[in-house]
Protein backbone atom coordinates (compact mmCIF):
# COMPACT_ATOMS: atom_id res chain seq x y z
CA UNK A 1 0.00 0.00 0.00
CA UNK A 2 1.36 3.41 -0.94
CA UNK A 3 1.61 6.19 1.61
CA UNK A 4 1.11 9.83 0.63
CA UNK A 5 3.62 12.48 1.64
CA UNK A 6 3.05 16.18 0.95
CA UNK A 7 6.78 16.56 0.39
CA UNK A 8 7.39 13.83 -2.19
CA UNK A 9 3.94 12.58 -3.24
CA UNK A 10 3.06 8.89 -3.02
CA UNK A 11 5.67 6.75 -1.26
CA UNK A 12 6.38 3.04 -1.70
CA UNK A 13 5.67 1.19 1.54
CA UNK A 14 8.56 -1.24 0.89
CA UNK A 15 11.54 0.99 0.05
CA UNK A 16 10.07 4.37 1.22
CA UNK A 17 11.02 6.18 -2.02
CA UNK A 18 8.62 8.21 -4.13
CA UNK A 19 6.72 5.73 -6.32
CA UNK A 20 8.10 7.26 -9.51
CA UNK A 21 11.65 6.71 -8.10
CA UNK A 22 10.85 3.36 -6.45
CA UNK A 23 13.90 1.10 -6.17
CA UNK A 24 12.08 -2.18 -5.55
CA UNK A 25 9.14 -1.75 -7.99
CA UNK A 26 6.97 -3.58 -5.44
CA UNK A 27 4.08 -1.24 -6.19
CA UNK A 28 2.79 -0.38 -9.63
CA UNK A 29 3.00 3.23 -10.71
CA UNK A 30 -0.57 4.55 -10.61
CA UNK A 31 -2.12 5.77 -13.86
CA UNK A 32 -3.55 8.88 -12.23
CA UNK A 33 -4.03 10.69 -8.96
CA UNK A 34 -7.05 8.54 -8.13
CA UNK A 35 -5.74 5.69 -10.26
CA UNK A 36 -7.99 6.59 -13.16
CA UNK A 37 -7.42 7.88 -16.65
CA UNK A 38 -10.30 9.96 -18.01
CA UNK A 39 -11.05 11.01 -21.58
CA UNK A 40 -12.83 14.39 -21.69
CA UNK A 41 -14.38 16.47 -24.47
CA UNK A 42 -13.82 20.21 -24.27
CA UNK A 43 -14.74 23.18 -26.48
CA UNK A 44 -14.21 26.11 -24.13
CA UNK A 45 -11.67 28.62 -25.45
CA UNK A 46 -11.35 26.89 -28.80
CA UNK A 47 -13.87 28.81 -30.92
CA UNK A 48 -16.44 26.03 -30.54
CA UNK A 49 -14.15 23.34 -31.95
CA UNK A 50 -14.05 20.20 -29.80
CA UNK A 51 -10.92 18.45 -28.57
CA UNK A 52 -10.56 15.18 -26.69
CA UNK A 53 -8.34 15.46 -23.62
CA UNK A 54 -6.79 12.45 -21.89
CA UNK A 55 -6.14 13.29 -18.24
CA UNK A 56 -4.63 11.26 -15.43
CA UNK A 57 -1.71 9.69 -17.27
CA UNK A 58 1.52 9.40 -15.28
CA UNK A 59 3.76 8.05 -18.01
CA UNK A 60 7.37 9.08 -18.59
CA UNK A 61 7.85 11.80 -21.21
CA UNK A 62 9.04 9.41 -23.94
CA UNK A 63 6.13 7.00 -23.49
CA UNK A 64 3.68 9.92 -23.40
CA UNK A 65 5.02 11.20 -26.73
CA UNK A 66 4.78 7.73 -28.27
CA UNK A 67 1.19 7.29 -27.03
CA UNK A 68 0.24 10.71 -28.42
CA UNK A 69 1.75 9.81 -31.79
CA UNK A 70 -0.13 6.49 -31.86
CA UNK A 71 -3.44 8.16 -31.00
CA UNK A 72 -3.00 10.88 -33.63
CA UNK A 73 -2.27 8.31 -36.34
CA UNK A 74 -5.18 6.07 -35.37
CA UNK A 75 -7.64 8.98 -35.29
CA UNK A 76 -6.21 10.68 -38.39
CA UNK A 77 -6.04 14.08 -36.70
CA UNK A 78 -3.55 16.37 -34.99
CA UNK A 79 -2.82 16.63 -31.32
CA UNK A 80 -0.34 17.76 -28.70
CA UNK A 81 0.89 17.23 -25.17
CA UNK A 82 0.35 19.87 -22.49
CA UNK A 83 1.92 18.89 -19.19
CA UNK A 84 0.74 15.31 -18.58
CA UNK A 85 -2.43 15.72 -20.68
CA UNK A 86 -2.79 14.62 -24.29
CA UNK A 87 -5.01 16.74 -26.57
CA UNK A 88 -6.44 15.16 -29.72
CA UNK A 89 -8.39 17.29 -32.22
CA UNK A 90 -12.09 16.57 -32.59
CA UNK A 91 -14.48 14.46 -30.55
CA UNK A 92 -12.57 11.17 -30.72
CA UNK A 93 -13.43 9.90 -27.22
CA UNK A 94 -14.81 6.49 -28.14
CA UNK A 95 -11.98 5.68 -30.54
CA UNK A 96 -9.43 6.82 -27.93
CA UNK A 97 -11.05 4.62 -25.26
CA UNK A 98 -10.79 1.58 -27.53
CA UNK A 99 -7.13 2.31 -28.27
CA UNK A 100 -6.24 2.90 -24.62
CA UNK A 101 -7.87 -0.34 -23.46
CA UNK A 102 -6.09 -2.20 -26.28
CA UNK A 103 -2.76 -0.90 -24.95
CA UNK A 104 -3.61 -1.96 -21.40
CA UNK A 105 -4.53 1.44 -19.94
CA UNK A 106 -7.77 1.36 -17.94
CA UNK A 107 -9.66 4.50 -19.03
CA UNK A 108 -13.20 5.82 -18.85
CA UNK A 109 -15.21 8.78 -20.12
CA UNK A 110 -14.89 11.92 -18.03
CA UNK A 111 -17.51 14.55 -17.42
CA UNK A 112 -21.28 14.24 -17.44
Amino acid sequence: MAVYSTDQGRLCSTCNHAIKDCQCRAEKIPTGAAGEVRVHREIKGRSGKPVSIIRGLTLPKGELKQLCKTLKRACGVGGSIIGQDILIQGDQRHKILELLTATGIDASLGGG
